[in-house]
């Protein structure tokens, strides 16, 4: 006998609860994004390297440690999608739409790191993301971040999670705040570790981010950028607040959220759960109002999040039902179209409806028992012959003798 395959390290397959738990998720988004105005894009799962590259920082740990890339026959650098914001925003651009703003966008598909797999967490992963591209107000931000709060409260989950925002500022505040973390850090870089003391004169924010238990003990005192923020940065600060107050979003202010990228402004945000351990951000997003030039559009103000399915999924009190199926149940070869015709009628009124292809009658309700049906539709050849079968309610027993071309209508009804 062959050697059983099985999947790759970090990825996993999606069946029954755990495959209906995803879809919910998915569809939950789709749906509410929609009332939203958003619609769908779907972008290719690889990109050029460079999309990557260049968008998320030549130096960060996504490019240089956990990128999937590869050279195709044709010597190109390919690499697998780490995340959905850059694929939208290369798009954006190749599509000519950069003219036709605001974009309002939701998308939902597979992402690939390589990373330590853990619980909630896989290298390839999932994702649910919305980008509203080409509006620069900051109730614009708050109604972003006002959709991602409601679908959270459509999954049932809002109540489990902490909205955790920050502001970045603008260029003149991020530079003051800079100036002000290399003077602190330098005073404490023996403390520092090593990739943060490399970090330090190329790019300090990103010492921010840093997990090191002696790096992060040193960040309690670093400079807040609250205390480094233009005019038109506190404007921007205060009328989030206020936009988020009118959608009624509720949240904390955390000043130790930060993005280390030059082209993120202003927002900064992360909905977390201490319902999943380590792993307790499922949504977060920012402004980006730099990524688009970074593709070789227009300067363009954006705002966006997205949100780990798999996650997301966790926190769910409970999986979806399965649908429950109608079993046609034909007793013979002379029955066989008329089961046919009944199961395709059951079909096109939305009813879930499956046959068993061979087997003794009772073998077949057996089967139908075993895959949950709710109801039997048993065409004797007397029956048959009338127009009519037999129609069993299998949690009560109840049955009726009912018109081929009703039985659709009288299993929608009795649901």
């Amino acid at each position: 006998m062959a050697e059983a395959l099985q999947p790759v390290r970090g990825t996993r397959d999606l069946i029954g609860e755990d495959q209906r738990r995803f879809a919910h998720v998915v569809e939950t988004a789709r749906r509410v994004s929609g009332l939203y105005g958003f619609d769908e894009w779907a972008t290719p799962i690889f990109e050029e390297t460079r999309v990557f590259s260049r968008t998320l920082g030549e130096t960060s740990d996504v490019v240089t440690k956990e990128m999937y890339s590869f050279a195709d026959r044709g010597g190109d650098s390919l690499t697998l999608r780490p995340e959905g914001t850059a694929a939208i925003c290369r798009a954006l651009v190749s599509n000519g739409l950069t003219q036709s703003l605001p974009q309002k966008i939701f998308y939902a598909g597979p992402m690939f790191r390589y990373e330590r797999p853990q619980k909630g967490r896989y290298r390839q992963f999932h994702q649910i993301g919305a980008e509203l591209i080409g509006a620069a107000e900051p109730l614009a931000d708050a109604e972003v971040i006002a959709l991602g709060r409601d679908i959270l409260a459509a999954l049932g989950i809002a109540e489990a999670t902490v909205l955790e925002l920050n502001t970045l500022g603008d260029a003149e505040s991020r530079a003051a705040w800079r100036d002000a973390l290399i003077g602190y850090f330098r005073d404490v870089a023996s403390g520092l570790s090593d990739e943060s003391q490399a970090r330090l004169e190329r790019n300090p924010l990103r010492i921010l981010d840093s997990k090191s238990p002696s790096d992060q003990a040193l960040l309690a005192d670093a400079p807040r950028i609250d205390g480094h923020l233009s005019p038109t940065a506190q404007v921007f600060w205060d009328g989030l607040r206020r936009g988020l107050d009118q959608f009624g979003v509720v949240f904390r202010e955390n000043p130790r959220i930060v993005r280390g990228l030059d082209y993120y402004s202003h927002t900064a945000f992360e909905f977390t759960t201490d319902s999943l351990g380590a792993q307790g951000t499922v949504l977060a997003g920012g402004r980006y109002d730099g990524l688009v030039a970074e593709m070789g559009g227009p300067p363009t103000p954006a705002i966006g999040w997205a949100g780990g399915i798999e996650r997301l999924a966790l926190l769910l009190a409970s999986a979806p039902a399965a649908p429950v199926p109608v079993a046609v149940l034909p007793t013979g070869e002379a029955t066989q179209q008329a089961a046919i015709t009944v199961l395709q009628s059951l079909r096109a009124a939305g009813l879930r409806a499956e046959q068993s292809w061979r087997g003794t009658l009772k073998r077949r309700m057996e089967r139908a028992n075993r895959i949950g049906a709710g109801w039997a539709v048993i065409l004797g050849e007397d029956e048959v012959a009338r127009g009519a079968a037999q129609v069993k309610r299998l949690a009560t027993g109840a049955q009726d003798e009912v018109a081929l071309d009703r039985i659709a209508a009288h299993i929608a009804a009795r649901r």
